[in-house]
């Protein structure tokens, strides 16, 4: 078989099921794929590999590589390294990203870029697939596509020795149209920005299928299709559907024999400090929309350190009643509390089979549940194409071959995936499936901490950290219509419930701290969105809803140091907030107005989205860009001519890409340049660490 090197870097295990599912597929079409993670550099040899590459690589945080791949990022952007560091290789990659966020695809194109640059060349073009409408739109038709590449590659590189020539660069060792090399161009200037004209055009060529998926659901009949059933003409269609994914868990379940159970997942990278809350205060009032929490951690007696602008981890459970439910509907109720002894299969067909590292062995089920796995994950469409076979009714099973068959496309979109369908409601929805208990194990990811900003300085709250977060709430109407919490946000609303004041003005009784809940935090790894050293330089904050928290931190910091150095030269501060109603989630109110009163916030420009613009602080705009479009010329002036520093922190979705084209649109305005030379300006700002984002979707 003709070997090809398969890498994947991955932060939350999509990257790396979709590389496993190449390396299986890789077989049928008569290739064999050796397949690492990107981190396993001892396992590999970039400089001296022969076979051509395939990457796998899924970008985190607002655009960065994954940590997996922090490590040969950093080697390959060794300036030292010649531009024909890596002429000899071939390759073809395939970025996952969510176009939700500015930067798109942004960790797969730094590592593309890179690898051009070291004089590398594309033997299959590049793929970038979108998680805000579905990955498998561009990972199907791209993993359909790389066999034939693959194909033509050998076949160019056995003429090429056979007669003796020199490898080029022609088109003719491509197996699809050549990237144009002018939009290449406009992305390495621009640091990758996205032009929204060319948003979507990625991966032109895709199956027939595939593309009547994009066009969602206008032929569907939105009264009569449903998670458990379909109407014509899908529900009378051929269905081409995934290949069972090989079990190789086998999972063995013992009674405990008194083993006292941790609380906190054994599995961590990082440390974790089990803290106790010391306040939570409700900021808004009972009538706003969301329900805003203010929650104070006592760190004092450990040795976790901050800054204004950092980060952390909340290592959060699922929901108990989930779990129990889960439990329940799997009859596992019985054996809740048995440990769970887990090995290889000896028989599995899995090619690189590892027991899963998120699963510690010899703790409880119900352990394994409640803080091992992300229950609440969507499944995906190998997960469902698994449970087929653990379902004996026919209907239910042709219901489930339909949603991950190539064909259902559009109704896994939007009955499993925009619905944020669950592995729960999938058993409740289909009640004759009765997967094992190994399936879940195999298939349902890690439960991931969830990060928050720290909203306080150490300097102003000593030995106390704060943080801010909406308690998420949604409906799920998968069988029966439920109000649902977030994992992490409900968990902790629930546990501040004894604890909550109404007010910032309250105050806790005596002897009420030795009964104060705990959490486990971790550290986040090293983050850019600080302060800048130089206190003398303009900062602009941007930050509406609960994304104003990180600057509440800034302002408490830079208040400190202001009182610490009276005759410092410090530089203007300008805040951008926003929120609905003035008098329901204007969150810290009072707290920037006494910022603002002592000098410490130079300006507040506040929107507010639903009210009429009225009172002492009444706003003729609705949102933070329409505030920074009306200050177009100061903001313009301090990015350009002041060396100013720009914080922006909130929704990635809507206003952080609101912002970024309103900051694209003001700066070509205010310098007299076309839209590609702001974006550049732009880009420029990024890599100087000038603009800085802390968003989330």
């Amino acid at each position: 078989m003709k070997r090809f090197l398969l890498l994947y870097a991955t932060q939350q295990g999509q990257a790396k099921a979709i590389a496993e599912e190449i390396c299986e597929k890789a077989v049928a079409h008569g290739f064999s794929a050796d397949l690492h993670c990107i981190s396993e550099s001892k396992k590999y040899d970039l400089k001296t590999e022969t076979a051509p590459l395939v990457m796998v690589v899924s970008t985190t945080g607002t655009g960065d590589p994954p940590d997996t791949a922090r490590k040969f990022v950093k080697e390959i952007q060794d300036k030292t390294l010649p531009v024909d560091f890596l002429a000899h290789l071939r390759y073809g990659l395939l970025g996952l990203g969510d176009s939700e966020y500015t930067y798109f695809c942004n960790g797969g194109k730094v590592i593309d870029k890179r690898l051009q640059e070291l004089g590398a060349q594309h033997f299959y073009d590049t793929g970038h697939a979108d998680d805000c409408v579905g990955l498998e739109l561009v990972v199907e038709p791209w993993i359909d596509g790389l066999w034939a590449a693959l194909t033509k590659h050998f076949a160019s590189s056995r003429r090429r020795e056979m007669s003796g020539t020199r490898t080029t660069a022609s088109a003719a060792s491509r197996a699809m149209d050549p990237v144009n090399p002018e939009l290449v161009h406009i992305e390495s200037q621009v640091a990758l920005l996205r032009l929204h004209d060319s948003e979507g055009k990625d991966f032109e060529v895709l199956e027939q299928n595939a593309v009547n998926g994009v066009q969602s659901s206008a032929s569907i009949s939105d009264f009569e299709s449903s998670l458990t059933h379909s109407i014509p003409p899908l529900s009378q269609a051929s269905l081409n559907i995934p290949a069972l994914p090989p079990e190789y868990l086998e999972v063995q379940l013992h009674e405990s024999i008194g083993q006292e159970e941790s609380q906190v997942p054994v599995i961590s990278v990082d440390p974790v400090f089990q803290v106790p809350i010391s306040k939570a205060v409700q900021l808004t009032t009972t009538d706003a929309i969301k329900t805003t929490l203010l929650v104070e951690l006592d760190i004092s007696k450990t040795d976790y350190s901050y800054q204004p602008g950092d980060a952390f981890n909340v290592i959060c459970p699922n929901s108990d009643s989930e779990v129990q439910s889960l439990l329940q509907r799997l009859q596992l109720t019985d054996q809740r509390e048995h440990l769970v002894l887990l090995k290889i299969k000896a028989d599995t067909k899995k090619k690189g089979a590892a027991l899963p590292q998120h699963v510690p062995q010899r703790c409880s089920l119900q352990f394994i549940l409640t803080w091992c796995l992300e229950i609440r994950a969507v499944p995906k469409k190998a997960f469902l194409r698994a449970l087929v076979d653990c379902t004996s009714d026919g209907v239910e099973q042709r219901r489930l071959q339909e949603l991950c068959s190539r064909q259902g496309a559009a109704e896994y979109n939007r009955f499993v995936r925009d619905a944020c369908t669950c592995l729960l409601d999938l058993l409740l929805a289909f009640p004759s499936c009765q997967p094992p208990l190994s399936l879940l194990l195999e298939h349902l990811p890690k439960l991931q901490p969830r990060p928050y900003s720290c909203a306080s300085s150490s300097l102003s709250h000593p030995g106390k950290l704060h943080f801010v977060f909406n308690i998420v709430e949604f409906l799920s109407s998968t069988t029966s219509v439920v109000l649902r919490r977030g994992v992490c946000t409900g968990w902790l609303a629930t546990l501040v419930e004894s604890v909550l004041q109404p007010n910032s003005h309250a105050s806790h009784a005596e002897g009420e701290k030795a009964l104060a809940p705990e959490i486990p935090i971790s550290p986040r790894t090293t983050n850019s969105f600080r302060l800048p050293n130089d206190l003398s330089v303009p900062i602009i904050m941007v930050g509406p809803g609960t994304g104003v928290a990180p600057f509440i931190g800034f302002l408490q910091h830079r208040e400190k140091l202001q009182e610490q150095h009276p005759d410092g030269h410090f530089g203007a501060t300008w805040l951008f907030f926003g929120c609905r109603h003035q008098d329901r989630d204007y969150l810290f109110r009072e707290e920037l107005r006494h910022f603002q009163k002592h000098g410490v916030l130079t300006y507040l420009k506040v929107s507010f989205s639903r009210d009429a613009p009225v009172g002492e602080e009444g706003a003729p705009v609705k949102y933070v860009q329409d505030n920074i479009r009306l200050h177009s010329k100061q903001v313009a002036g301090l990015l350009l001519h002041q060396n100013a520093c720009i914080y922006v922190c909130g929704d990635a979705k809507n206003m952080a890409k609101d912002v970024n084209d309103t900051l694209v649109e003001i700066i070509s305005e205010e310098a007299g340049v076309d839209k590609l030379e702001a974006m550049k300006t732009l880009a420029t700002l990024k890599e100087e660490k000038r603009y800085l984002q802390d968003i989330w979707s």
